[in-house]
């Protein structure tokens, strides 16, 4: 699985990434979590709000961060 958070280094952005490596980690699922910065990339998935979190290729959220409880339901959708 590869996770992408995009945003620009704000709190909620690194909030974002730190409770992803921890739905990572609980569900014991092999997956990267890679932070990105580009506004580019951001655009590439049509993302205007961030935090976002993308699961291979697909948006599933933007603009908010949900805890890493509920990053849990949504990785293992």
């Amino acid at each position: 699985m590869e996770i992408k958070i995009l945003g620009m280094g704000c709190k909620k952005c690194k909030l974002l990434e730190e409770h992803a490596k921890k739905a990572v980690e609980a569900l014991g699922i092999e997956a990267t979590v890679e932070k990105v910065e580009d506004p580019a990339v951001f655009a590439d998935y049509n993302v205007m709000q961030t935090p976002a979190l993308v699961v291979d290729g697909e948006v599933k959220v933007k603009g908010r961060v949900p805890s890493a409880k509920r990053l849990q339901k949504i990785l293992s959708e």
